[in-house]
């Protein structure tokens, strides 16, 4: 269980710093999954910071998590 949350952890804070980026300074166009999604338009940095922020917080929480 530990394993999923840090994957996922990891693909949200890659798509949250990947979108950020191409965003910003147009790198990365295989990372936006946010500008692919129509109900985000004009709040897709917003939306990048979320998923950075929810990553980040998925991999720490993860620590938490135990294996049995």
């Amino acid at each position: 269980m530990k394993k999923i949350f840090e994957v996922a952890g990891l693909l949200l804070l890659i798509q949250g710093v990947g979108g950020l980026l191409h965003e910003w300074f147009d790198w990365f166009p295989l990372t936006g999954l946010v500008t692919r999604l129509g109900f985000l338009n004009g709040y897709e940095v917003f939306a990048d910071i979320v998923l950075t922020v929810v990553g980040c917080a998925v991999l720490i929480a993860s620590d938490r998590v135990t294996d049995r």
